[in-house]
């Protein structure tokens, strides 16, 4: 018997070919979880103290800036005055009624043709606003002058006058009503004709400049 050793060549390329398909279809290795960590004696304590609210982040943020301006707004509002009492006015227009009558004394004096000046009523202010309305659509111009027109205010006043009728209907003497009605009509119908004229001036072209000017 021969002492030479006998060697096996093994072919080690089926080897690594059948690796590489059993490593294909083998699933994929999973890292074996970390086991939890004990809780501590702190925890412990906690839990046994019963259930812990938990708020939501998104309560905890601040409010906008916008909002909570408005609320300091809301809260910061002053309140309106309290009504004055009727002993406050009538103290008030007692010592209106005496200044008002040292000016008509100062005024006599140095005018004596000027006689008492007559107590102010309803048709006085009716006046004020029917003299006010024409004024402002270009009545009492001085001949050879362009009328100055404040069309908007005469729409605020004639308003005005309007309001003044509504608030006043069923409170008034007959003939305070007659005046009344007498300029709300009168000032309607001058602003009717004012506002004719200047939508005919508005739908008309531009007239061109004279030859040789530009």
């Amino acid at each position: 018997m021969s002492d030479t050793p006998k060697f096996t060549v093994i072919d080690r390329r089926k080897f690594k070919a059948e690796e590489e398909q059993d490593s294909h279809n083998a699933p994929a290795h999973e890292p074996p979880a970390e086991p939890a960590p004990e809780p501590t004696q702190a925890q412990h304590a906690s839990a046994a103290a019963g259930p812990r609210l938990v708020v939501n982040e998104k309560e905890q943020q601040p409010a906008p800036a916008e909002a909570q301006e408005a609320a300091s707004g809301q809260e910061e509002q002053p309140e309106s005055p309290p009504a004055p009492t009727a002993e406050e006015s009538h103290e008030q227009k007692t010592a209106y009624d005496a200044s008002a009558q040292r000016l008509e004394d100062i005024i006599r004096a140095q005018n004596p043709a000027v006689g008492p000046q007559p107590p102010v009523g309803f048709e006085h202010l009716v006046q004020q606003f029917y003299v006010s309305a024409m004024i402002q659509m270009g009545a009492g111009t001085q001949e050879g002058q362009r009328p100055r027109v404040d069309i908007l205010g005469a729409r605020t006043t004639i308003d005005l006058l309007g309001v003044l009728a509504e608030k006043t209907r069923g409170n008034l003497t007959e003939a305070e009503d007659r005046a009344l009605q007498t300029a709300l009509i009168e000032v309607r119908m001058a602003f009717l004709e004012l506002t004719s004229m200047i939508s005919l001036q508005a739908m008309q072209p531009p007239q061109a400049p004279p030859p040789g000017k530009r």
